[in-house]
């Protein structure tokens, strides 16, 4: 069975992507889909490169039981275009540039992480905000977003892992 990879984006990659990547990696785990399914995350702006997430981020993600504490900030490279099956932006800005950046022969999806809520109440909303400005409220309402969103992207992923004649 062919490896899946997911890389989720922001812009700094200091809240909301290293978030994603840690509720994701841990659901992975949870389903013992480690051996098949490879998580990272990354930014579209360069102001945070090898800094660890934000404190805030950190602080209510470790509140869930979630660990960011080994993520450190990266940029978004070419050759995840060709790395990663899963693109995932938080918001449609990061979206505009990913898909600006993406080589014409890329084939994985590139899509916003809300697409794949499952929850109704986030039905109207297609960009997770970004919390970094605002106070420490925002961060618990993005890791409600993150964790609900992940885990339906996991389970969407699992269908086309699952699938006949799945590439």
């Amino acid at each position: 069975m062919a490896k899946v990879s997911v890389l989720f984006v922001c812009l700094g990659n200091i809240c909301r992507s290293p978030t994603a990547h840690a509720v994701f990696q841990s659901l992975v785990d949870q389903r013992g889909l480690t051996n098949i399914i490879d998580v990272d995350s990354a930014g579209t702006g360069d102001w945070h490169l090898g800094h660890a997430p934000d404190r805030r981020s950190t602080e209510v993600a470790a509140m869930a039981g979630y660990d960011m504490s080994a993520l450190r900030s990266r940029l978004v490279n070419s050759d995840d275009f060709y790395r990663f099956n899963y693109v995932v932006a938080m918001d449609a800005k990061n979206l505009s540039d990913l898909k600006k950046m993406a080589p014409t022969d890329f084939t994985g999806n590139l899509s916003l992480l809300l697409a794949f809520s499952t929850q109704s109440k986030f039905s109207s909303i297609h960009e997770v905000p970004d919390p970094y400005y605002g106070g420490g409220d925002g961060f618990p309402l993005v890791l409600d977003m993150v964790v609900d969103s992940c885990t339906g992207l996991l389970d969407y992923i699992v269908t086309q892992i699952n699938r006949p004649n799945n590439v």
